[in-house]
């Protein structure tokens, strides 16, 4: 554990181009570039499963050194079709960002990612080292059963206000029935009720995600009733498979990136991932840098974490020089 130093994020950019990129005959894989177009390419893989990028992630990066790519995974954000699930697996978005490699012409890549984004770094390090510059990850998740099982259920010990009103939601709901309930909502046909029940899925997660909570706003901001469904969608699509991955033959094969530059970002306090699993991960990877910031939660806005992150892409410059 290391002291963190107080940074902010890089100026506010925009992209030098946008486009689209068929992954097969059901998705079209919206992408973006932003920074310095001849720099150093570096990924962000955004978190969920089910969420999508945003112009504060370009912000990680200093766009004078760094060519900076986003994309939406399938059904998220821009990516068409909006919320859909049919062959969308963690090997379809494996697929997809070696696609996207390839058609950008980048031989190798830094990978950022957090959260389910660190899930979907590992999967694709482990499936192509050679493309692979370095890693860097925050609040790490691996889609084991006990992980799971402690954000679906065990989570209620530190929030059991807010895990009671996302049960309360919907009538005759418990920890055991809890994930069948909101699938069944969120995919039914009444899209009221879908809408509903993919806003109080999504409020749940969103409300435990900072050591303190959210300060409540009195103005009312317009709920995107489209997103909030694909979001909850995908992640209940997800989750019902265990992400399509599995945490253990991660952690063994993660072994193989004994030369990769990879750091570790890690709130003390994740409510959502728990720090024993990026613990374990660095112990799998032991020249893996550690760094689990003293007051943070799971946000990457988080005062420690946001520092930690902004230092490793500095570091990280140095790879290529």
């Amino acid at each position: 554990m290391s002291s963190i130093n107080s940074r902010e994020l890089y100026p506010e950019i925009n992209p030098y181009k946008e486009s689209f990129i068929k992954g097969d005959d059901t998705h079209e894989i919206f992408v973006e570039e932003s920074g310095n177009p001849e720099g150093q390419p570096i990924l962000f893989l955004h978190g969920g499963p089910g969420g999508g990028t945003g112009a504060k992630q370009r912000r990680f990066f200093d766009p004078s050194h760094y060519r900076i790519i986003l994309f939406d995974q399938r059904g998220c954000g821009k990516s068409k079709p909006l919320g859909g699930t049919l062959k969308n697996t963690t090997d379809n978005l494996v697929n997809d960002i070696e696609l996207i490699r390839k058609e950008l012409n980048i031989s190798e890549w830094i990978i950022f990612g957090g959260s389910w984004g660190s899930t979907l770094a590992l999967a694709y390090a482990i499936k192509y080292p050679e493309s692979v510059q370095g890693l860097i990850l925050r609040g790490v998740f691996l889609s084991r059963k006990h992980e799971l099982e402690w954000f679906l259920k065990d989570v209620d010990i530190f929030f059991p206000e807010l895990h009671h009103n996302l049960l309360n939601h919907i009538p005759n709901t418990s920890k055991k029935n809890l994930l069948e309930k909101y699938t069944e909502l969120v995919f039914s046909n009444n899209k009221d009720q879908a809408y509903q029940a993919a806003i109080a899925w999504n409020q749940f997660e969103g409300s435990i995600l900072k050591l303190l909570p959210p300060a409540v706003s009195s103005e009312t901001s317009e709920v995107d009733n489209e997103f909030e469904l694909a979001r909850a969608k995908v992640q209940l699509h997800y989750i019902n498979n265990n992400c399509f991955v599995d945490g253990e033959d991660i952690l063994e094969k993660s072994k193989i990136l004994k030369d990769k530059p990879i750091t570790i970002v890690q709130g003390r306090y994740d409510m959502v991932c728990p720090p024993k699993t990026a613990y374990e991960l660095h112990q799998a990877i032991p020249h893996s840098k550690l760094i689990i910031v003293p007051n943070a939660g799971h946000s990457a806005s988080e005062a420690g974490t946001l520092s930690a992150l902004l230092d490793a892409t500095d570091e990280f410059k140095r790879i290529n020089s």
